[in-house]
């Protein structure tokens, strides 16, 4: 199993990859919250999340990308997630809340 990690490779696009559950969620968020704040003071309008790199997601993997998204809303930001994992689609539509997540090509 890989390290979880969110990089930011360039302004406004990250990059979640490694397992989203109860142990990693909460250092996430917090990473998750510093990334969004150096968007907005960067100007930026738009973060994009790659999520191709998750291995398995439960739900706090779907609380996070929730979390985000009220973070960025706070913040003026719009938020999309790029390749969202069967796993999360899964967890998403049964706690009937797929149609919150905003989801990209």
């Amino acid at each position: 199993m890989t390290e979880t990690r969110l990089t930011a490779p360039e302004p406004g696009r990250w990059r979640l990859s490694g397992v989203l559950d109860f142990m990693t969620v909460p250092r996430l968020a917090k990473e998750g919250d510093v990334l969004l704040k150096g968007a907005q003071s960067r100007g930026l309008e738009q973060v994009e999340v790659d999520l191709s790199g998750i291995e398995s997601a439960n739900s706090a993997g779907l609380a996070l990308l929730l979390e985000w998204m009220d973070m960025a809303r706070t913040r003026g930001l719009r938020l999309t997630y790029l390749h969202l994992p069967e796993s999360l689609g899964r967890i998403a539509a049964v706690s009937n809340l797929h149609r919150l997540l905003p989801i990209g090509a």
